[in-house]
C-alpha cells in the first residue's frame, strides 16, 4: 500500500495520485475527517485496504457490511472505501443508503461479523467518517483504532485476492420490520424531528408502524441541513422541536441525529429532557419489568442513578463508565446490562430489548412503550416524579485536536490537586475527582462538574449538574468552569453556553 501523506493540497497532481490521510482523523472509537482538507478519496481507499488488513490480522471472517448516510459525497466515499476493502480480499455486502444502526442490524441479519458505515453523524457538512466493527454488537475502541491507524499511516495494507461485492436489495424494509416491533395500544401523537438528515427516510415510517400518530418535522432529505445540524443535543434543534410540540399539541417530540443512532426528547410542555434523565425514567420503568437489572451510563450523566429510590427498590445497579458509544456499548455487553444510556442520546437496549447497539428508533420505541404502559400520565409528569437535579446542556469550547489531550491533562491535574488539598468549589467541599474520562468533580451536596475531550471533534466537553437549583447550575459554569478554562490560551469559543 502506498504510504499516505498529510501535507497534500487539492488541485495538484500529487493530490490525485497519492493518499492524503491526516493522523488526527483516527479518533477514540471511529474515524472522522474534513473531506479533501484532511483526507482525499485515495486516502479513503487506503483506509479500506487498511481495515481489510486488520480484519485478516485478527483472524476474523472477512465478510463486511457497508452503508452510507445522506450527504452529497457519502456515496463516493463509500465507493472509495469499498475499492480498498475489495483490494484487501473482503466479501462486501452493500446495504445502500442507511442509518448506522441499520448497518449494525445487517451484521446480525446477513451473518456478517464486520461493518463499515460511512457517516459523519451530526458533524457539519464537509466532514466524513467511518464507524467500524468486527465483533457485533461492538464497534472499535482505542486499541482497534490505534492498530488501524498504524496500518494505514505506515503503508502496511496488504492486497489479497478473493474480494467480492454484493448489493443487498431493499434492506430498508427488513430494518423497518425489526425496529417497529413495539405495538402501541393507542395512537400516541408524536413529532418526528429529523433535521433533514438520513433518519427522515426511516424514523417517521417506523413510528407509524408502531401505531403512533406521526407529525413529520424536517423529514425531507437535504444534505445542506438548511435549518440546523441534525443533532438532538444542540439547542437549535431542541428549540424547533419544542415549538412544534406547542404548535401541534403533540404528546412529545422525538429528534434523531444525522445517522439515526441517537434520540432526543421534548415533553408535552415543550421542555427538553436530556437523554440521561430519559434513561433514568426508562430504567425506573424497565426495572419493574426486569428486577435486579444492571444499567450502564456515561460520566456526563446525572448522579441520580446512584441515589434513586425506585431503582433501589427494584434491585437495579448502575455502572458509570467512559463517555463514547463504543465504550458504553462494550461495557453494556461486558456486564450483561439490560440497557446503557449516554447523555448525548445514545441508547443501548440489550437482552430481551435489543441487540445491544445504539439505535435512535429503538430508543424512541422504548420511550413510546413507557408512555403506553403508563396510561393517563404525560411525559412531563413522569419527569416531575424524578428527584430534583438541574443538568446543563453539553457545551463544547474549541481546542485543536493536536492540543486538546495535553490541555486536558493540565486541567485534570489542576482539579485533582484541588481535590487532594481539601479544596472547595462555590463554597462546597470537593469529595472526589473521578479521572476515568477527563475529570468529574463531585461536591459534598451531590453537584458536579465535568471537563473531558471530545472524541470526534476538535473540542473539549463541559457539563455541570446542581442538586440545588437552576441558578446554581448556571453559577457552576459561569463562576467555576468557564473562568478556569479561560486561563488556557489554547481553548477557544464555545458552541453554546447556558
Amino acid at each position: 500500500m502506498q504510504k499516505p501523506r498529510a501535507d497534500l493540497r487539492p488541485n495538484t497532481a500529487a493530490f490525485e495520485t497519492t493518499p492524503l490521510v491526516k493522523a488526527t482523523g483516527f479518533r477514540e472509537y471511529d474515524a472522522r475527517w474534513i473531506l479533501e482538507k484532511e483526507i482525499n478519496l485515495l486516502g479513503i481507499q487506503a483506509l479500506g485496504l487498511g481495515l481489510a488488513t486488520y480484519i485478516h490480522e485478527i483472524g476474523q471472517r472477512p465478510r463486511i457490511v457497508v452503508g452510507h448516510d445522506f450527504r452529497s459525497y457519502s456515496l463516493a466515499v463509500k465507493q472509495a472505501l469499498t475499492l480498498g476493502l475489495l483490494e484487501g480480499g473482503m466479501e462486501v455486502l452493500d446495504v445502500g443508503l442507511a442509518l448506522s444502526p441499520m448497518a449494525y442490524f445487517a451484521q446480525f441479519a446477513l451473518d456478517a461479523p464486520c461493518v463499515a458505515m460511512v457517516t459523519a453523524s451530526h458533524n457539519e457538512n464537509g466532514w466524513t467518517g467511518v464507524k467500524m466493527g468486527a465483533n457485533p454488537p461492538l464497534t472499535f475502541g482505542p486499541d482497534e483504532i490505534g492498530r488501524l491507524k498504524d496500518i494505514v499511516l505506515g503503508g502496511e495494507g496488504q492486497a489479497r485476492g478473493g474480494g467480492t461485492l454484493s448489493r443487498v436489495e431493499d434492506f430498508r424494509e427488513r430494518y423497518l420490520e425489526e425496529v417497529s416491533k413495539v405495538k402501541l395500544s393507542r395512537p400516541i401523537r408524536v413529532v418526528a424531528a429529523c433535521g433533514n438528515g438520513t433518519a427522515g427516510a426511516f424514523a417517521p415510517e417506523a413510528l407509524r408502524r408502531m401505531g403512533a400518530e406521526v407529525i413529520e418535522m424536517d423529514a425531507e432529505l437535504d444534505y445542506t441541513f438548511p435549518k440546523y445540524n441534525p443533532n438532538p443535543e444542540d439547542h437549535a434543534m431542541l428549540v424547533q422541536m419544542a415549538a412544534k410540540v406547542k404548535e401541534t399539541g403533540a404528546e412529545l417530540a422525538l429528534g434523531f441525529d444525522g445517522d439515526g443512532d441517537r434520540c432526543g426528547v421534548v415533553d408535552d410542555t415543550g421542555e427538553e429532557i436530556f437523554a440521561d434523565k430519559i434513561g433514568l425514567m426508562l430504567a425506573r420503568d424497565l426495572s419493574k419489568l426486569h428486577p435486579n437489572s444492571t444499567f450502564v451510563v456515561d460520566v456526563k450523566s446525572t448522579g441520580l442513578y446512584k441515589t434513586d429510590e425506585v431503582l433501589k427498590a427494584n434491585g437495579a445497579e448502575t455502572v458509570y463508565w467512559k463517555t463514547g458509544h463504543s465504550y458504553i456499548k462494550r461495557k453494556t455487553a461486558e456486564v450483561g446490562a439490560l440497557a446503557g444510556f449516554e447523555k448525548s442520546g445514545h441508547f443501548f437496549m440489550a437482552g430481551p430489548l435489543g441487540h445491544g447497539y445504539d439505535d435512535g428508533i429503538v430508543a424512541a420505541g422504548a420511550v413510546l412503550a413507557m408512555l403506553d404502559r403508563n396510561p393517563g400520565k404525560k411525559l412531563s409528569e413522569l419527569k416531575a416524579a424524578l428527584p430534583d437535579a438541574w443538568t446543563s446542556l453539553t457545551m463544547s469550547p474549541h481546542c485543536d485536536d493536536e492540543l486538546k489531550y495535553e490541555v486536558l491533562e493540565r486541567i485534570v491535574k489542576e482539579y485533582d490537586d484541588l481535590a487532594n488539598s481539601g479544596g472547595e468549589i462555590l463554597g462546597r467541599k470537593i469529595v472526589e475527582a473521578i479521572t476515568v474520562n477527563g475529570v468529574r468533580v463531585h461536591l459534598e451536596d451531590g453537584s458536579w462538574v465535568l471537563v473531558r475531550a471530545s472524541s470526534n471533534k476538535p473540542e473539549l466537553v463541559v457539563v455541570v449538574e446542581s442538586m440545588r437549583s437552576e441558578d446554581d447550575m448556571r453559577a457552576l459554569f459561569r463562576d467555576e468552569v468557564k473562568p478556569r478554562l479561560a486561563k488556557y490560551s489554547e481553548i477557544g469559543a464555545y458552541n453554546q453556553e447556558i
